[in-house]
């Protein structure tokens, strides 16, 4: 096992415990981590999305790992979930995007707010890997401000008809179902969520965006829907609730990529020790130079900032899943969520920059293990809640709601 995520796996298990079976599933995904390290860089170089990611978490069954037991998951617990997406964050955020997108934003939110019915239908095909999902929300007119959405709905007899475009939406063009957010076209309420079938006339992937500085095995597509027929049963929660509906699977989704940032910074550590042991230059290892030190110093540092704050955050989302009716824990679970996702974004950049410097010139080439991190964490400071959001968050968070600036 990668031995930074065995510590950090040993520390939590004396710490908070973790079954056996906890433990099977962090070994699979070490593996999977493993099996998708050759693929990655190829395609990263190549600059494609990397269709291996599905089938190798497939293969170790780990499409579902938060997903119930009941509806063929494994029933993960967030800690769990976070110590998993923190493996698979040593890969590449283009890993975790696709994940993060297809477990955190996706299946967890089926599960969260959908029916029985929908639960049923949805989510055995997701933990198998015989679906794939993606969250619809972004429009070319709104990314920070829900509120600007310009895609709508309306009724008709026993469906609903979606017209509009979302962009910059992660699996758009290989998700089989999407939750995709909408006005009443006849306005009055606030948006609504619907379950979305990419097969469905209506639905079309107008460009892949492969013009990206990072992110390059992670699919981004922008989509439009033309009358896209939704029948009533795949409306995911209450009409008019849609809202509700986003900000929760942000709240998961801000603990997913906390948690692969966390896997970035030691994949970033890992491969600058590497590089500052065999590296030689004025006749020694540039490690022993106090000011490749200083770089080691500061991620390691970063790493072990930012690895708590996530734990801490996962830990409140559990314990808010067992008291969902407790809106101070909920309250508690989102600022900490701000805190994670902000705090281990923003070093998982810095961290990744002072690799590419400790590397010299060899770190600015995407042949290199590091300049893939450099470019795609600047994303982590962008999707599921920017800095700036985030700064918001946390101050309103301390301050209290009524100097929530976004309103």
């Amino acid at each position: 096992m990668e031995p930074l995520f065995k510590a950090s796996m040993d520390e939590v298990k004396a710490l908070l415990g973790l079954s056996d079976e906890e433990v099977k599933i962090l070994e699979d995904a070490d593996l999977a981590a493993t099996e998708l390290i050759v693929s990655e860089f190829e395609r990263y170089v190549e600059r494609k999305y990397n269709p291996e990611v599905p089938i190798v978490l497939k293969r170790h069954d780990l499409m579902g790992v938060p997903i119930a037991k009941k509806y063929g998951g494994r029933g993960a617990r967030q800690l769990v979930q976070s110590l998993f997406l923190e493996r698979l964050g040593q890969a590449g955020l283009g890993v975790i995007t696709f994940v993060d997108v297809h477990q955190c934003l996706g299946s967890l939110t089926i599960q969260d707010w959908g029916s029985e019915e929908q639960k049923a239908r949805y989510l055995p095909k997701a933990a198998k890997g015989e679906a794939v999902l993606a969250y619809a929300l972004t429009e070319p007119e709104a990314g920070s401000d829900p509120g600007s959405l310009k895609t709508t709905y309306e009724r008709d007899g026993d469906s609903y008809l979606l017209t509009g475009s979302k962009y910059l939406i992660s699996n758009g063009s290989v998700a089989t179902n999407l939750i995709a957010f909408a006005y009443p076209k006849e306005g009055g309420k606030g948006p609504s969520a619907f379950i979305v079938d990419a097969k469905q006339e209506g639905f079309s992937v107008d460009m892949k965006l492969e013009e990206k500085i990072g992110l390059f095995t992670s699919d981004t597509s922008m989509l439009s829907f033309d009358r896209l027929r939704v029948p009533k049963e795949d409306l995911l929660g209450q009409e008019g609730r849609g809202f509700a509906v986003a900000y929760s699977a942000l709240l998961n989704g801000r603990i997913g990529i906390g948690s692969g940032c966390v896997g970035v910074m030691e994949d970033c550590l890992n491969q600058v020790k590497e590089r500052a042991t065999s590296r030689v230059q004025h006749g020694k290892p540039i490690g022993r130079h106090q000011l490749i030190q200083r770089h080691i110093a500061y991620i390691e540092s970063s790493l072990e900032a930012s690895r708590w704050l996530v734990y801490r955050a996962a830990i409140k989302k559990d314990e808010y899943e067992k008291a969902p009716a407790d809106l101070a824990l909920r309250a508690d679970a989102d600022r900490l969520s701000a805190v994670a996702k902000y705090v281990s974004s923003k070093s998982a950049f810095e961290s990744a920059d002072r690799a590419v410097q400790a590397f010299g010139g060899f770190g600015y080439s995407i042949m290199s293990p590091v300049a893939k991190h450099f470019l795609d964490t600047r994303v982590a400071r962008i999707y599921e809640g920017t800095d700036e959001i985030m700064e918001l968050k946390i101050a309103s968070s301390v301050l209290g709601k009524e100097f929530e600036a976004y309103k």
